[in-house]
């Protein structure tokens, strides 16, 4: 895993300024440059504001008593996408500005929640989630105590009970 992220990041960045130098070459610097420059600025507005929409989701979401996971998720993505789109490059721009169309986003938080579901599935040899709460102790259980309360002379004595007699 570990050798791929490597990878990962050694390859993209000179895929990309590759490609800036292709598209410098064919139009002109001072356009690649400025592209780079406005799909940031662009980018980072656009980032922005759909943050601040999904934010408000996220907010809705807990005050209705409902699990914000597929708006928690949106956010990541945005997220992303705003750190790609500050990256220079025609690729990381792509990859952003794709993370910042909500069918895009839906259609990844959904392929994650069923991914994520896939693993807490019951499995030989494994184990099995449950979210539901624990049930009460059985009604027919007999617990036997005493209720002790200190007097004046910090003695202690046994009280009664208002529904039971003496413990």
């Amino acid at each position: 895993m570990l050798g791929r992220l490597l990878l990962l990041f050694i390859l993209v960045p000179l895929a990309e300024l590759y490609l800036l130098f292709k598209l410098a070459e064919f139009t002109s610097t001072e356009l690649a440059f400025g592209l780079v420059i406005i799909t940031g600025i662009v980018g980072a507005s656009l980032a922005r504001w759909q943050g601040m929409r999904t934010w408000q989701r996220i907010q809705t979401e807990l005050a209705q008593g409902r699990p914000p996971a597929i708006p928690l998720i949106h956010g990541m993505c945005i997220l992303v996408a705003g750190a790609l789109l500050l990256t220079p490059g025609m690729m990381t721009d792509a990859v952003g500005f794709a993370l910042l169309i909500p069918p895009v986003r839906t259609w990844l938080a959904k392929r994650y929640l069923r991914r994520v579901a896939t693993q807490f599935q019951q499995r030989p040899g494994g184990f099995e989630w449950s979210f539901t709460a624990p049930s009460p102790p059985p009604r027919d259980e007999v617990i036997e105590t005493r209720i002790l309360e200190a007097d004046e002379d910090k003695e202690l004595r046994e009280v009664e009970s208002p529904r039971h007699g003496r413990f």
